[in-house]
């Protein structure tokens, strides 16, 4: 099975167990059934186009594996949401804290919100305190991203795991 290069008289022939060069492509086909493999054109636009002498299957197949591999090593970012309101109590700080602190743990990225319902939005200070001070308070276990913003209704603030995930 032989990639062939249509109207082509000359190629500059690349590959194991054959000398680098210029050869006609009569040659080129001929080393090529010679060796048993396929004659790949890699670089068309040159002047003569260079081919390369190889197993076409083999290094698609070992294309495949290295794709798979870089994706196996590769991790997804998980974001984990946790909601506040504006007055927001003590103990629900400190539970939902704890859950903060147990997605940075795992590796999550954090995204906490305050939510303004209808008029509190007057309580804007509040929640920026509120997002700041758990950002203080998780401030060894994971890195603030970016500061309290107001999209819409919500109040965000991003905190990024310091753990590396393996």
């Amino acid at each position: 099975m032989n990639n062939l290069i249509r109207g082509v008289a000359e190629v500059r022939l690349v590959g194991e167990n054959i000398e680098p060069g210029v050869y006609k492509m009569a040659d080129a086909l001929r080393f090529a059934e010679e060796q048993e493999v396929d004659l790949v054109e890699i670089s068309p636009n040159a002047e003569p186009p260079v081919c390369k002498l190889m197993d076409y299957g083999k290094f698609l197949y070992q294309q495949k594996k290295r794709e798979k591999e870089l994706k196996a090593k590769s991790s997804q970012v998980v974001i984990k949401e946790i909601r506040f309101g504006p007055q927001t109590d003590e103990h629900d700080y400190e539970f939902k804290k704890k859950n903060a602190l147990k997605f940075l743990q795992e590796g999550s990225k954090l995204k906490a919100f305050v939510f303004f319902k209808g008029r509190s939005i007057i309580y804007k200070e509040q929640g920026q305190i509120l997002l700041l001070r758990l950002a203080q308070d998780l401030e060894e276990f994971g890195k603030v991203e970016s500061m309290p913003v107001l999209e819409g209704k919500r109040m965000i603030i991003y905190i990024a795991s310091k753990k590396k995930v393996k």
